[in-house]
C-alpha cells in the first residue's frame, strides 16, 4: 500500500481478518500504519524510483492517498502487477481539470467551469463573481481552495494551473460511497451528509441516514454507479455532491479509496468501507452495505490553539456513553485542524445520535501536553 496514514491504519486493522500481509510505503517515519504493517519502507511515494522498488515483488498494490507516483505504478501494472485502483484513475483523480472534463464527457451534473493556466494574465473585469478557485493538481483535506469574491481577492490567488468553478448555492453536501469488484458487480452505500468547520473546510459532523428524499437517495446512488462504471474502477470510489435548495445534484469530486464520508460504516453498516475494498481488490464477493443503526460520525480535529504532544480532554466522560466508538490515528503530535481521529456516535434513532454526538463534540478535545 502506498500512504501510511489513518485510512491505511484502518484498512490493516481489517486485513488482519483476512490474513493479509501488507508492506508500506510512507515518507513519515511515525506513520499510522507503521506498526500495524508487516514490513514499513520509510520513502517517498511521489518518488519513482521509490515506487517501482517498492512494488517490484508485490502481488498487488493499492493505496490510501492518491498524491502518488503514476509513472512508477503504470510501469509496474505493465509488467504485470496487480494494482487496484487502477493508475489510470489515479491520474484523473490526480488532476482536477481531468475530472471535470470526464464529468463533462459522460454527462454527469457538475458546477460550470473553466481552466485557468495563470491568474496574472487574465483580464479579471470580465470575471462573473464569486467563483470557486482550484488547483489543478495538489489539493488536499480542504487545502488548494479559495473563494474569490471580489477584484481584491486575486491578489491572493493561487497562481499555478486550476479552475474557476461557478458556485453553486447548495443546501447539503452529500456523499455516496460505491465499490466495484473485479468481477464487474457495483454496490452502494446508503447516502450521507454532512456538516463541514468552516474555517478548516473538513467535515465536522455525518449523518447517516441522510435526511433527503428517496428520490434524492436514487438519483444519488445512480450518479456514483454510473461513475463507477464508466471508470470500470476496482476499489472503493467516494462520490462527493451538493444538493440545491431544489434538488438538484452536482458531482462535486471524486475519491478512488476509501474515504472520511465512510469512517461510520466500520460499526454502523454490515460491511465496512474497508472490508469491502479488499474484498474488491481481491476479486471477493462483496458485502452487503445496510445500515445496522443510525450513526453519526465526529471528526476529531486538532484544537485551534494547541500544537505539540497530543492529549485528549474528556476521554473517560465520553467513553461512558453508550454507543460511543472512538478512533484514535495514533499521531503523536497535534497542531491545529489536523485530524487526529473519529467517533461514531450510534443511536436508535439518527434525533438521538445526533443528541449524543453534540455532547461528545462539546466534551472531547484534542489539545497538547
Amino acid at each position: 500500500m502506498l500512504g501510511g496514514g489513518q485510512l491505511g491504519r484502518m484498512l490493516l486493522q481489517k486485513a488482519a481478518d483476512y490474513s493479509l500481509n501488507f508492506k508500506i510505503l510512507d515518507p513519515d517515519p511515525a506513520a499510522p500504519s507503521r506498526f500495524l504493517a508487516e514490513e514499513f519502507v520509510n520513502g517517498s511515494f511521489n518518488d519513482y524510483d521509490s515506487v517501482y522498488k517498492f512494488g517490484k515483488n508485490c502481488d498487488l498494490i493499492t493505496i490510501e492517498i492518491e498524491h502518488v507516483n503514476v509513472e512508477a505504478l503504470e510501469k509496474l501494472e505493465q509488467e504485470g502487477i496487480l494494482v487496484y485502483p487502477q493508475p489510470r484513475i489515479i491520474r484523473l483523480v490526480q488532476d482536477k481539470g481531468l475530472q471535470k472534463e470526464f464529468f463533462q464527457t459522460n454527462n454527469i451534473p457538475t458546477a460550470p467551469f473553466a481552466f485557468v493556466d495563470n491568474v496574472n494574465n487574465m483580464n479579471n473585469e470580465n470575471i462573473k463573481l464569486p467563483v470557486m478557485q482550484k488547483l489543478r493538481k495538489g489539493g488536499y483535506d480542504g487545502k488548494g481552495v479559495k473563494k474569490l469574491s471580489s477584484p481584491s481577492d486575486f491578489a491572493d490567488a493561487f497562481q499555478e494551473p486550476s479552475l474557476f468553478e461557478e458556485v453553486i448555492p447548495f443546501k447539503k453536501e452529500i456523499s455516496v460511497i460505491v465499490v466495484r469488484n473485479k468481477s464487474g458487480d457495483c454496490i452502494c452505500y446508503p447516502l450521507v451528509d454532512m456538516e463541514f468547520n468552516p474555517e478548516a473546510n473538513l467535515v465536522e459532523f455525518l449523518y447517516s441516514p441522510a435526511n433527503v428524499s428517496s428520490v434524492t437517495e436514487e438519483k444519488a446512488k445512480e450518479l456514483a454507479l454510473k461513475i463507477a462504471t464508466k471508470l470500470e474502477i476496482v476499489g472503493v470510489l467516494a462520490v462527493e455532491m451538493f444538493l440545491t435548495a431544489d434538488d438538484e445534484i452536482f458531482v462535486n469530486e471524486i475519491a478512488p479509496r476509501p474515504h472520511n464520508s465512510g469512517h461510520h460504516t466500520i460499526e454502523a453498516n454490515e460491511t465496512s468501507q474497508y472490508e469491502q475494498h479488499l474484498r474488491a481488490i481481491l476479486g471477493l464477493p462483496l458485502g452487503k452495505t445496510d445500515i445496522l443503526s443510525p450513526s453519526v460520525m465526529v471528526n476529531l480535529l486538532g484544537e485551534k490553539s494547541f500544537e505539540g504532544p497530543v492529549a485528549y480532554q474528556s476521554m473517560e466522560e465520553v467513553l461512558k456513553m453508550p454507543g460511543v466508538h472512538v478512533h484514535l490515528y495514533g499521531k503523536k503530535f497535534t497542531r491545529p485542524f489536523r485530524k487526529m481521529g473519529h467517533v461514531t456516535v450510534l443511536g436508535s434513532t439518527i434525533t438521538e445520535a445526533k443528541e449524543k454526538a453534540t455532547i461528545v463534540k462539546k466534551l472531547l478535545k484534542v489539545v497538547s501536553e
